[in-house]
């Protein structure tokens, strides 16, 4: 029906030829933006009555103290259902690490919250299918996982800004129990809330990936991305990192680059860059973290990110 729809107002209502590029990319424009947002008001809705049972402090009290590799499984596990922007991370961060969370699971929640958060599983399962939401689930929680453990193995907590570990921000309270109409009610104000926030990022990539789908020939990305070339995947990361966008935003761009014939795990490994491995991302958790920190996270990621991008090429 949406198809039916956004072909009507391209073809019919506007007018336009079927065979121009122009319309093609309006076309792919006009469906992706009704599709996406719909699915994203659903999403948030119900992920939103979720997250009204882990606020932070809640989070922060079920992951202090945990072992490591078990409390790193927890918090990948966590970040799904507490999905939190990277502007959160600096707050997060000292909470975390006040409460006494390990440094390396205090990772873990930290990749796993942005990169596999039940917005980009349920967009790619209505795109592409449930196998490819649930490998990329799987492997965002192992690099998650395996990212945290090794720097909770490294013992690094000495390039945490000192600062850090003098802030007392006191256990506070757990939520108090709420009736579920007010769970609701909170849902729709934070589904609102984030809608608001978001709906012009996701447009914007829609726009850009409406462009890729209509004007830039296959035979350009296959060639420069494509599986002949075996630095395609390293070129994917290097090409995400600087980019800023959620998931829901970035999935257009994935979706249209697909169409275009790159492979699976080229299109995975750009996909983890933007949303866990972004620039902007790496400012704000520099206030927290020594550069000799940040950069052997930055090191460990693109080298995770990478080797799933190469055997996904290779199995799939």
């Amino acid at each position: 029906m949406l198809k039916a729809f956004s072909s009507y107002i391209t073809y019919d209502l506007l007018g336009l030829d079927r065979t121009p590029r122009l319309a093609d990319a309006l076309n792919f424009f006009i469906y992706d933006t009704i599709k996406i947002l719909l699915l994203l008001t659903v999403i948030i809705f119900i992920v939103s009555v979720i997250r009204s049972y882990f606020p932070p402090e809640r989070t922060k009290r079920i992951l202090s103290h945990k072992r490591e590799f078990i409390g790193n499984i927890l918090a990948a596990f966590l970040g799904i259902v507490t999905p939190f922007c990277s502007c959160s991370a600096v707050p997060l961060f000292i909470g975390f690490v006040e409460a006494g969370v390990p440094l390396g699971v205090t990772f873990s929640f930290l990749i796993s919250s942005p990169m596999v958060n039940e917005v980009a599983v349920v967009l790619l399962w209505g795109l592409f299918g449930w196998k490819i939401a649930a490998i990329y689930m799987g492997t965002g929680l192992l690099v998650a996982i395996g990212a945290g453990f090794i720097i909770g193995k490294l013992k690094l907590e000495k390039w945490v800004e000192e600062y850090v570990y003098q802030i007392k921000t006191g256990q506070g309270q757990v939520a108090f129990s709420q009736r579920f109409s007010e769970r609701l009610q909170y849902a729709k104000w934070n589904t609102a809330d984030i809608l608001k926030r978001v709906w012009l990022f996701v447009i914007l990539a829609i726009g850009i990936g409406g462009f890729i789908h209509g004007y830039v020939p296959q035979d350009f990305l296959v060639r420069y991305a494509g599986n002949g070339n075996p630095f395609a995947v390293p070129l994917a990361v290097a090409l995400g990192v600087p980019l800023y966008s959620n998931a829901a935003g970035v999935i257009p761009i994935v979706y249209a680059l697909m169409e275009k014939g790159l492979s699976m795990g080229t299109v995975l490994a750009f996909m983890m860059a933007v949303t866990a491995l972004s620039l902007p991302e790496m400012i704000i958790l520099r206030k927290v973290l020594k550069i000799p920190l940040l950069a052997v996270f930055v090191g460990i990621m693109c080298v995770t990110i990478t080797a799933v991008g190469y055997i996904f090429n290779a199995i799939l």
